[in-house]
């Protein structure tokens, strides 16, 4: 691997990361506000709250990641076209799923807090959250074409404006509404949706600087040609079906936190937090293999795939140990920041260990999520999350429940990593001949 690509890599990897990073800095911060409240139910209302949206937002994540690996191959292909098409119909896509989530709103609500299982007055903060953050799903799915689409044709600068813009604005809108309007759950929902509108609207502001919207309805007719739609649904299907594998992960392991009392629950979400802002971190390695690795796909140069894999994997895993370690030596004074609960804190102090082998373990998944994304092997991510939901996760996180054991259940989590990492990692050598 020559020096000008290592720097390519790093360059898009360091503004990937920095924007990333707003992300989950946005969350600690709002977390860190409803933590302070005198009433702890409102923390466990959004974790609760948020399983749902998982479910309804990330189920729908392939609006991003089908983008950024089709854009960047159109980009090594230096196929216009294509990357045009790929952003409207994508965006077209985005838009007809927002309107169904909103017409169909009300029985995704009673059917997620039916399953879900908490005290009722977390019950009734989390109902606050959701009645309030649902309005924002278009904007929300929109929002992940636009950064697909911009992660694709590698504009890190473009992406990192927008979660500025995005984070900065959610960030004071939090405190306005939680801190100065006292609205809880409710302000925090507010707060995310106003955001998230103001991002799509300077996402589309920037491409119309680029493409006029003239030029831009030349390409309309072509979006729903047959063959396209096609190639498009059966990679949204896979990451849809890996998607909704992983979120019932994350589900299952909140869920079962909740059935073990409050503060087992609110602890596990705060120690969730650390591993969401480490996987934030090293997704922005991933989004660099992503777009690379859809790029010399694209460019049919597959000599740069194994080097870049290395050097993307040695990178995450480096990351993901030195922030497990940071929070699991200095807990007391960090997680002290998010919440004044002394008894969340010192519950909370048994189990932060196990950030070593999950941000370890899942740096090297991350990664090769994004490698597998932007070849579009869709199916390799499907078949491996699957493996490790099923037949990994499930079994532990049962025997988790029985015994009523916490340490179970963040081996579980641990083992679900382990397993996405080497199902693969297995599948690396097929693709170095493939793609040429």
């Amino acid at each position: 691997m020559n020096n000008s690509f290592k720097k390519r890599f790093w360059q898009l990897a360091a503004i990937n990361v920095v924007s990333n990073l707003m992300v989950p800095l946005a969350s600690l911060i709002d977390t860190a506000f409803l933590g302070h409240l005198m009433e702890i139910r409102h923390l466990g209302g959004v974790a609760i709250a948020t399983v749902l949206f998982n479910y309804i937002y990330w189920t729908f994540g392939f609006l991003r990641m089908g983008t950024t690996g089709i854009t960047a191959q159109a980009v090594g292909r230096e196929d216009r076209e294509g990357i045009i098409l790929t952003l409207l119909r994508n965006s077209a896509i985005a838009i007809a799923i927002s309107i169904v989530i909103l017409i169909l709103q009300q029985p995704l609500r009673e059917l997620g807090f039916n399953l879900l299982s908490a005290d009722p007055e977390v019950i009734e903060s989390g109902r606050d959250y959701y009645n309030a953050l649902i309005y924002g799903a278009p904007a929300t799915l929109l929002n992940y074409v636009l950064l697909g689409w911009f992660l694709g044709r590698e504009q890190g600068k473009q992406v990192l404006l927008l979660s500025i813009v995005d984070k900065s604005t959610n960030i004071a809108l939090n405190y306005w509404f939680i801190v100065e309007l006292g609205w809880a759950s409710r302000g925090a929902a507010t707060a995310t949706a106003i955001s998230q509108y103001l991002n799509c609207l300077l996402g589309f502001i920037l491409i119309l600087r680029e493409f006029p919207l003239s030029y831009l309805v030349t390409f309309t007719q072509k979006i729903y040609e047959p063959d396209a739609l096609k190639a498009t649904f059966n990679l949204n299907r896979d990451i849809l079906i890996r998607t909704l594998a992983l979120v019932s992960t994350f589900a299952l392991f909140t869920n079962l936190s909740a059935v073990m009392g409050t503060i087992t629950l609110t602890a596990n979400t705060l120690i969730l937090q650390v591993v969401t802002l480490g996987a934030y971190f090293i997704d922005g390695i991933a989004f660099a293999t992503e777009s690379i690795a859809g790029n010399i796909k694209g460019q049919k140069n597959s000599q740069l795939l194994l080097p870049l894999v290395k050097l993307a994997i040695a990178s995450s895993i480096i990351i993901g140990l030195i922030m497990a370690g940071v929070f699991a030596f200095f807990s007391q004074s960090l997680f002290s920041i998010l919440t004044n609960h002394t008894e969340i804190i010192q519950h909370l102090n048994n189990y932060v260990f196990w950030l070593f082998p999950i941000l370890g373990f899942g740096a090297i998944a991350y990664i090769l999520d994004g490698y597998f994304l932007g070849l579009s092997a869709g199916n390799i991510l499907r078949t491996s999350t699957i493996i490790a939901t099923l037949f990994v996760f499930l079994p532990f996180a049962c025997f988790a429940w029985y015994f009523q054991s916490s340490h179970l259940l963040w081996l579980a989590l641990s083992l679900f990593m382990l397993a996405r990492a080497i199902t693969l990692g297995l599948k690396v050598s097929q693709t170095l001949s493939i793609y040429h």
